[in-house]
């Protein structure tokens, strides 16, 4: 009985695989139950693998991050007794002072009173330079204090001067044609001050006219009232403002001081005689002098 159930066994698979085209000639009868069970395998593993989804990829490690303490920057750098804090508040005083002043001015030219406003951006002039010089002077020159002065400058002299200025042409000059030179005069104001952070200083010339300068200029213009027709005011205003931006060498004041005194004695018998042609003549000179020393430079080259 088991003999014949045995073969019986073995000619239905005999058959089974001739069926399935999975025996060959001269095939052994038990090779059929492998490949019939490998073929079961790779169907079912075939079912098993579309059923898989691609996880998504692993994520990035995050970046380390930095849990040290910041590091504060003092203001006044070097020794920081009472005697230096004190003379460090002071200087920084003048800065704040220049920028008070030149908000001033603002709010005269805009109740009228461009003179008084005038003198206002003078005050400011003043103050400008005392706070470089006692900086120096007390040895507490930083960098803090330097970015105070350039945003005082621009303050005083980027915005408040030309508000002076443009009040002061009102009805005398087109009010677009005014309110164009103004602006010109506040942007290349900007562009000046922002150069002149990032450039290397030379002790002898100023690249452009300085900030300073021209506030001081437009402001003696206004205070002194100098008889110049309104459209020509307007093109003094703009040849400024480009002045400021040119790359034109000017003297600094400690230059201008070592000049023979027979020179510093014509403007100051003149401003006796004319005081308005004087300045006039004063400042033409000036700007004349910076495309003069330039062609001088080029040349010798």
């Amino acid at each position: 009985m088991r003999r014949s159930s045995t073969f019986a066994r073995q000619v239905l698979l005999v058959r089974v695989g001739r069926r399935d085209d999975l025996t060959g000639p001269g095939t052994d009868l038990v090779t059929p139950d492998h490949r019939y069970g490998d073929r079961q395998r790779l169907r079912y593993a075939r079912r098993d693998a579309d059923r898989v989804r691609p996880s998504n990829p692993a994520p990035a490690p995050a970046a380390p991050v930095d849990e040290s303490p910041a590091m504060s920057i003092p203001l006044l750098p070097g020794e920081r007794t009472a005697a230096r804090r004190m003379k460090f508040a002071l200087v920084n005083a003048c800065s704040l002072s220049s920028l008070m002043l030149g908000m001033f001015a603002i709010f005269l030219a805009m109740q009228g009173e461009v003179r008084i406003a005038a003198v206002c951006l003078i005050a400011c002039v003043v103050f400008d330079g005392l706070d470089g010089a006692l900086a120096r002077k007390f040895g507490v020159a930083s960098p803090f204090g330097a970015q105070m002065d350039s945003l005082a400058d621009m303050c005083s002299f980027g915005l408040a001067a030309p508000v002076v200025v443009y009040a002061s042409l009102a009805g005398s000059a087109p009010a677009a044609a005014a309110a164009v030179a103004c602006a010109l005069v506040a942007a290349c104001a900007a562009v000046r001050l922002a150069r002149f952070n990032v450039s290397p200083k030379d002790g002898r010339f100023f690249c452009g006219v300085p900030t300073t300068m021209a506030a001081a200029v437009l402001a003696l213009t206004v205070a002194i009232g100098v008889p110049v027709p309104g459209l020509a005011m307007v093109a003094g205003v703009a040849l400024l403002a480009f002045a400021m931006v040119s790359s034109f060498p000017y003297a600094k004041l400690a230059r201008l001081l070592k000049l023979p005194p027979w020179l510093w004695l014509l403007p100051v018998v003149g401003a006796l005689v004319d005081i308005r042609l004087t300045f006039v003549l004063v400042v033409v000179g000036y700007l004349v002098s910076g495309p003069l020393l330039w062609l001088h430079q080029r040349r010798a080259a």
